[in-house]
This record gives C-alpha cells, sequence and structure tokens, in this order.
C-alpha cells in the first residue's frame, strides 16, 4: 500500500517504523524538518517538509495515488483539515485521524466526521485508548499487561513470575499434559530484556515475563496456575486529573460495584472544574508526591494508585512513593519506553504506554485481510493479531503443524463455531476460524500473507 503519514511524532514515527518495514510505500509529513530528516535516516521511508494540510505539501508527498492517509499531527485542527483535502482534492480513499480535542469526540457530534462534512474514515483519541486501557489493568491488577480478544472471549495476560508460581521450571509442553482443560497458551517470555517466542522445551523461570493467551472463561484458573490472584479494587486513587484521570473516574463511578475513588489534581482550576463533573468521587487539590496529602487520602488502605499525570518522572516518582506508604498496587502512565526499565528497582507493578495504545488503534485499521484486532507489544517489538481465516488463504484447510510459520510467531488460541480453545498441532485450520496469533515485529508481514486474501475474493 501507499500511505502518507502526517505527523512524526512519537506516534507518527512509530507508525512509519511498523508499516515502511512490512515493505509499504511510506512517505512521512510534517514542519518539523528535524524530525523528517530523522525518519528519513532511522527508517526506509521518503521524507516530506512542510505543513500536512496544504494541497501543494500532500501533491509533493503523492497524495495522487496514495491508498490511506493517517493524520496524526499535534494539531486536531491540521488534522481533521488534512484529510478533509485528502478527501476533496486526491480522492483517497481512507483516511484515519487522531483527535485530541474532548468536544469534537463528543457522541452528540458523531454525524461531523461524515462524509458530506469532514469526511475522516476513522477517528482516533490517544485519551480515551488510553483511559481504555487504564481501566482494563484496574480490572486485572494481577497482571502487568492485559487485553480482550475475540469481543471478550479471549485475553492477553501478561505475567511476572514469582516463587508463588506453581510451575516454575517446568517445560511448557507438560503444562498441557498437567492441565489438559486449560484453555491457555504461553507465547512469548521476556526474560533478561529480551523478548522471545518459546517452543514446547521451553522452561519458565523465576522473574520470566510471560505473556499468556486464554479464554476468558478459564482467567482465574489460568492466574491461579502462575501465582496470582485477582483481588477486589475497592478503593482507588488517581493522582493527574487530565482528561485521562477524568475519563477513568468517570467510568469508575459508572461501574455497577461501587468503587471509592479520589483524584489528586495540582492545578487548583483543573481540580474545581473535575470536582463539578464528577458525582460520588472525591476531589484533592495538590502535589501527588506530598507524603502528608497521600496519608490524608488514605493511601495505606487504598487498593490501588494510578498516576496518570502528564509527566513520567512524576508518575513513576508518585507510584514509588505511593508503594512505599503501603499501597499494595501501583500503576504509571509512561510515555517514554526507556522508563520502563525504572519500573523493577521502583517496584512499580504494571504500566500504560499512551504511544502503544494509540499505535495498536491505527495498526488495527491498516492491516490486510480480515485483520480484527492488533496489539503492539513493548517498544514496537511484537504485535498480537486477531484474524479470520478467509477461503482463499493459503492456511485453509492445513493442520497446523503443517504451516510454515514464522520462527517468531505462534498461535495463542483459535475460535471455531463460537468456542475458544487452545490449538494443538493436528488442529485443522478451516474458513471462518478465528485465530490470535503472538509474532515479533520482523515476521508480521509474513504472518499477513498467510492470511491474506486474494484478490479474486472481491
Amino acid at each position: 500500500m501507499k500511505i502518507i503519514i502526517c505527523g512524526a511524532g512519537q506516534v507518527g514515527w512509530q507508525i512509519a517504523r511498523h508499516l515502511s518495514s512490512e515493505k509499504n510505500d511510506v512517505t512521512v509529513v510534517d514542519n518539523n524538518s528535524d524530525l523528517v530528516a530523522r525518519a528519513v535516516d532511522t527508517l526506509d521511508v521518503n521524507g516530506i517538509a512542510g505543513n500536512a494540510s496544504y494541497p501543494d505539501v500532500l501533491s509533493m508527498a503523492g497524495a495522487a495515488d496514495a491508498d490511506m492517509i493517517i493524520a496524526a499531527t499535534y494539531s486536531d485542527e491540521v488534522n481533521m483539515v488534512t484529510c478533509q483535502v485528502a478527501h476533496s482534492v486526491f480522492k483517497i480513499p481512507r483516511k484515519i485521524a487522531r483527535l485530541r480535542g474532548q468536544s469534537y469526540l463528543d457522541a452528540i457530534y458523531s454525524d461531523l466526521y461524515q462524509r458530506d462534512h469532514l469526511p475522516i474514515d476513522v477517528v482516533i483519541s490517544p485519551e480515551k485508548e488510553v483511559a481504555i486501557q487504564a481501566l482494563r489493568q484496574l480490572r486485572s491488577p494481577a497482571t502487568f499487561d492485559t487485553e480482550p480478544f475475540m469481543e471478550g472471549k479471549a485475553e492477553l495476560l501478561g505475567l511476572i513470575l514469582t516463587e508463588e508460581c506453581n510451575v516454575l521450571n517446568t517445560p511448557l509442553r507438560q503444562l498441557s499434559e498437567i492441565f489438559p482443560n486449560l484453555r491457555a497458551n504461553v507465547v512469548a517470555i521476556r526474560r533478561n530484556g529480551l523478548l522471545l517466542v518459546p517452543d514446547s522445551q521451553e522452561q519458565l523461570f523465576l522473574n520470566d515475563q510471560v505473556y499468556v493467551c486464554t479464554n476468558s472463561d478459564d482467567k482465574d484458573r489460568c492466574l491461579e496456575l502462575f501465582g496470582k490472584a485477582n483481588k477486589k479494587q475497592d478503593r482507588v486513587i488517581i493522582i493527574g486529573g487530565g482528561n485521562v484521570g477524568l475519563m477513568v473516574a468517570k467510568a469508575l463511578e459508572s461501574n455497577a460495584v461501587k468503587i471509592h475513588t479520589k483524584i489528586i489534581e495540582s492545578n487548583r482550576e483543573s481540580a474545581e472544574r473535575i470536582a463539578d463533573q464528577l458525582e460520588r468521587t472525591i476531589v484533592l487539590h495538590g502535589d501527588g508526591l506530598d507524603m502528608e496529602l497521600l496519608e490524608e487520602a488514605n493511601i495505606s488502605k487504598t487498593d490501588t494508585v494510578l498516576a496518570v499525570t502528564d509527566d513520567d518522572k512524576t508518575n513513576l516518582l508518585a507510584c514509588a512513593r505511593a508503594k512505599s506508604l503501603g499501597c499494595p498496587m501501583v500503576v504509571a502512565l509512561i510515555n517514554d519506553p526507556t522508563l520502563t526499565t525504572l519500573m523493577k528497582p521502583l517496584n512499580i507493578d504494571a504500566s500504560v504506554n499512551p504511544r502503544a495504545t494509540t499505535v495498536s488503534s491505527i495498526l488495527r485499521h491498516v492491516r490486510h485481510g480480515r485483520v480484527r484486532a492488533v496489539y503492539s507489544i513493548g517498544d514496537a517489538e511484537a504485535e498480537v493479531i486477531e484474524a479470520q481465516v478467509m477461503s482463499t488463504s493459503p492456511i485453509v484447510g492445513s493442520k497446523i503443524r503443517d504451516v510454515e510459520w514464522p520462527d517468531g510467531s505462534i498461535i495463542g488460541v483459535i475460535q471455531k463455531n463460537g468456542k475458544v480453545f487452545r490449538p494443538e498441532g493436528d488442529t485443522k485450520i478451516e474458513e471462518g476460524d478465528i485465530v490470535i496469533i503472538f509474532t515479533l515485529s520482523k515476521d508480521v508481514s509474513e504472518v499477513e500473507r498467510l492470511f491474506q486474501v486474494n484478490i479474486d475474493f472481491f
């Protein structure tokens, strides 16, 4: 595909990195020539320095025959105008825009993005995506990462193995023998900083970070097997009352199970504004690093602290302080992936990565074939892909063991006729099956090829 990416910041660069590695024809546009130069020098992409909403700039970027445009600049208005120009002048068939302004995202204004008004096919809200991910993390405190698939019938769980794990030093092949009815599969292991896709002989060791695909009905049993237990979350403190913190608090207020929620916000005007928008949440004005304020908020009796300010270091330090004061579970929003190495020494349980969640949302609408969902792992190290098998796919009718899967790929679970189970080597892949595949980034294009529908399908 020929794709134009407008905005060479963190998200734009990461999207360009993914798509260019898969042999797409990618052009990056940004009015910051240094960012464009960085993308051109480090990635296999073309670059144009200029305002993405200008027709002449888009023309130089190859908009006349582009298949898709992704508008991810820092300005909502530039992103919207870019999509309008792409549609009206160049007839680009697929247009994706990243929008931050809450008013633009209000459901009552959704007609704004129809073809006759502002022709945007997909609107991505980073704050909304991050809030959703943060809520998932709150609901699954035993994991450091979690993502639903197959409309909630399956889940990806990230688990750190401790001494409580019941299967340490056990080869993976024995897990299926010992627990034949457990619909779960270990799809990746991070050990000493290296992410690998295990074979059946691989063992699980203390401090391994493992990714497990499981049928959602077997989640609790799976957590128990790995020495984890999902504790009830009755009391939550949110540090940071921006868009993300406010969205999370509103979602917790609407929860059927009552959760006692407090927000700590350093800006008085913002604190007063969010207090007016919330009904049951207690809003405290002050510094989330202030020990006296944290103790006043009853931090030692809080189940989880979620730090979601716009400063990574503040989030890390706030979580570390909350942990030192007795909070059992702390989650930090971290934009810079290089800072995640500080999580272990600071005793931080889990993180939320805005860039990864936004990239995952955009990739979901870019993939070929019948890709239903995509989730980015780490610093674009791997992807978890949910794909539907079509009649023209080259793997239809083959047993899993007979397919030449890339070395860095593995099927987690498979859904047949609505039932989700762990696949075996003799499981036959049939039209209509839905599979979840964990794949290292270098093998994404090959996995896509296996599920790619032929042109005559259309």
